[in-house]
């Protein structure tokens, strides 16, 4: 009798699985698209709080997408204090290892027990984790709303990951110790003309970085500027108001100041192509503004904190047998340094084709093994969490043209240039033009509009512009208790006015 009831529970068993099998291949044949295109909800005529209310009731998931959404957006400025959670948890389980008996390790370069529930912290604490984590809940919904197949539809067809692998091979070149060495050189030339004291330094790193970012895109200028501002400037532990005043000022002078061509700006690179902007017509809209905000914000920022500077005189210790290797001042070879931008420029030259840029970079981590004796370790992790951020922000930011497109659509020349500020600092900016250059009929003033605003918000907040992360995750040490989202808004609002002040008053 066991057996043949155990006989007819796996006969159930396998018509089950069989039957979900077929299920799920007759599902991958014909998945459903999602989100449907804009034009299919035939909501045209209807007016904005109408047509959002339609789309919502047309597909549930667009609300579930965007709640999540929000979600994530919430994580974000909880991180910090979660951040500092799992540093106490740390600290509570260091001390009572401590107070264990201290008996010799049975193994050879034996890890010492960590807590599990401060590194759960920890990773949830991740600024560069949240978007990532919580694509976790919204493969749920799409199983709850939609099926697996269309899911699966969307990650692998709609969601285009090129940019996020693109800024992980783009920040690891551009950290390496050659560029680095050649950019802190040319900083330094410029520095020299102000005497070379930590105000040049400062002012030189935030003015020429962020223009060099329309050529070496910005991404790079980030990585540059940041690992730069970290040893003249962080290093020397600024008060916290002047460190997250210099931290929004970085982030609002590479949003703008990669306006200058058409190929290094993130926002610009998105509709460039469709509405056929080249580097004059970048440099004649754009470019020369963003350039005069910059240098505005610099001589601003530069008056406000003129007797901070004074105390911020650097103690040079005396040179020991102790330097840090990675500290070392010996020169790289100029080869090496001209080796490093070519491969920099390839990346730059094939950022819409990764085969050709992570086949390049995989031929430059070669190069660098062979040269490790003039360079440091390649900085991947930085670069894998910044490109996990993106990727899980182009997931989520690819769900919600349903309700943002139609409020772009609505706006006027002026309140679009603010709602592109106000709404990117809730997404990233190139999310915002990507869905503006979805709308119809815009006019040439309206897409002047939404970019310039785009840009000008792209550093109110850590994800309002791709290269921010980067910028971030280098200078996180220098805050102890993580980026305050609150206080990098506030240190980014003087420049986001300034670059407002010219892109409007300069149209």
């Amino acid at each position: 009798m066991n057996r043949l009831s155990c006989a007819r529970s796996m006969k159930t068993s396998v018509a089950i699985v069989l039957l979900l099998c077929t299920f799920a291949c007759c599902a991958a044949e014909h998945p459903a698209q999602f989100p449907p295109p804009l034009d299919s909800y035939g909501d045209v005529q209807l007016s904005l709080s109408a047509k959002l209310r339609h789309r919502a009731a047309t597909e549930p998931l667009n609300v579930a997408a965007t709640i999540i959404f929000a979600l994530a957006i919430i994580h974000t400025f909880l991180a910090p204090r979660i951040m500092h959670v799992a540093h106490r948890w740390r600290g509570v389980h260091r001390q009572g290892l401590e107070a264990q008996s201290s008996a010799p390790p049975r193994h050879k370069d034996a890890v010492n027990d960590v807590s599990f529930k401060a590194e759960a912290a920890h990773f949830f604490g991740e600024v560069e984790a949240t978007f990532g984590i919580w694509v976790i809940p919204l493969l749920l919904a799409f199983l709850i709303f939609k099926d697996w197949s269309t899911a699966e539809h969307y990650l692998s067809n709609t969601v285009h990951f090129t940019e996020p692998i693109f800024v992980v091979v783009v920040m690891a070149i551009a950290a390496t110790r050659p560029i680095l060495i050649a950019a802190e050189s040319a900083m330094r030339a410029v520095a020299r003309l102000g005497g070379g004291t930590p105000a040049a330094s400062w002012l030189s790193i935030l003015t020429v970085g962020p223009l060099l970012g329309s050529f070496i895109t910005e991404p790079a200028a980030m990585t540059i500027c940041a690992l730069l501002l970290a040893r003249s400037f962080y290093e020397l532990r600024p008060p916290p108001t002047f460190a997250y005043a210099t931290l929004g000022l970085l982030f609002v002078n590479v949003s703008i100041g990669g306006t200058l061509t058409h190929f290094a700006a993130p926002p610009v690179l998105m509709v460039a192509g469709r509405w056929n902007w080249d580097i004059a017509h970048m440099f004649t809209h754009f470019g020369w503004k963003a350039a005069a905000a910059v240098l505005a914000s610099n001589a601003l920022y530069y008056l406000w904190f003129r007797k901070q500077f004074v105390r911020l005189q650097p103690d040079v210790p005396p040179q020991t047998a102790d330097e840090r290797w990675e500290e070392r001042k010996d020169p790289v070879p100029v080869w090496i340094t001209i080796v490093h931008s070519l491969f920099l420029v390839w990346t730059v030259f094939t950022a819409h084709t990764p085969p050709f840029f992570i086949g390049g970079f995989l031929f430059f981590l070669a190069f660098t093994t062979a040269t490790e004796h003039h360079q440091n370790p390649v900085m991947l992790r930085p670069a894998f969490l910044v490109g996990f951020f993106l990727a899980g922000l182009v997931v989520h930011g690819g769900l919600q043209a349903w309700w943002i497109a139609p409020i772009l659509g609505s706006l006027r020349e002026n309140a679009l240039f603010f709602g592109a500020v106000v709404l990117t600092a809730f997404n990233d900016n190139a999310a915002i033009t990507y869905l503006a250059s979805l709308v119809p009929s815009l006019s040439d003033s309206m897409k002047y509009a939404i970019v310039a605003g785009a840009v000008t918000g792209g550093g109110l907040t850590v994800i309002a512009n791709a290269p921010n992360p980067a910028g971030q995750a280098i200078l996180l040490k220098y805050f102890p208790d993580g980026v305050s989202p609150l206080r990098l808004f506030l240190g980014a609002f003087v420049p986001t006015v300034v670059a407002t002040f010219f892109f409007l008053l300069f149209k």
